[in-house]
């Protein structure tokens, strides 16, 4: 009932109802997912990945269906800029929403996760396991534009996680890079020369306004109204 009363196009609401069924969301949570325009980025924004070269096929298919191209932060609430530790602590302290957002199979396993090679220690900011992928998933939370050595330090962390972490009888583990913004042809180069099975996606935070900002900024409708009558006043001057 809600994606009738709230999207009027026939594949638009399809793609509701087979997100929702495929990946348990709760009326709040399509919700959200509706406002947020999520069909508009399914079918704008393509994923980028290494999978069908770091995967056998049947789990790179999965592995496929189981990363987004963008996902939405809206939860947060954040409307100014944070650290990448900021980041984190609100998505943690978010969790049920963060997971319900990474969409069905996943299993939070620990923020900061330690993994130790020799003296050294390294911090994985996020870990999970995939229930139906069954290996664990890294995630990597960025503040900046994707730079091309992210997928190094991902390609490392698996590496080492695949290693130490590992059981025996998981798949591959697979590692995603969540920044506000990609170049795709970058990413594209970045990700040949890594052997793991590496995903890029952007996040999106909220769209709302904050308070002591509304009124402030013109809306997109007194922008264009502002812009047509720039353009009014030029074909005055030239016919002059």
């Amino acid at each position: 009932m809600l994606i009738i009363s709230k999207v009027s196009k026939v594949e638009e609401r399809r793609y509701y109802l087979d997100t929702t069924i495929k990946l348990g969301w709760s009326r709040a949570v399509l919700l959200n997912q509706i406002k947020a325009d999520a069909y508009a980025h399914h079918i704008r924004n393509v994923k980028v990945h290494n999978f069908k070269k770091a995967l056998p096929a049947h789990l790179s298919e999965q592995a496929s269906e189981a990363l987004k191209s963008e996902y939405n932060l809206d939860f947060l609430g954040i409307t100014e800029p944070i650290s990448e530790r900021e980041l984190e602590n609100r998505l943690i302290e978010n969790v049920r929403d963060l997971l319900m957002e990474l969409g069905f199979g996943f299993c939070f396993i620990g923020n900061q996760y330690r993994i130790k090679l020799r003296e050294k220690e390294y911090f994985l900011d996020l870990l999970f396991y995939h229930r139906v992928l069954k290996c664990l998933v890294a995630v990597d939370l960025k503040v900046v534009d994707f730079e091309p050595e992210f997928a190094g330090k991902m390609n490392f962390y698996l590496e080492v996680l695949d290693d130490k972490i590992k059981e025996e009888d998981d798949n591959p583990s697979i590692g995603i890079i969540l920044c506000p913004e990609k170049d795709d042809i970058e990413v594209e180069y970045a990700l040949r020369a890594s052997n793991k099975p590496i995903g890029v996606s952007e996040y999106k935070l909220t769209q709302e306004l904050p308070e002591k900002l509304k009124g402030k900024i013109p809306t997109k409708e007194e922008i264009i109204q502002s812009l047509k009558k720039v353009k009014r006043l030029d074909k005055k001057k030239k016919t002059k």
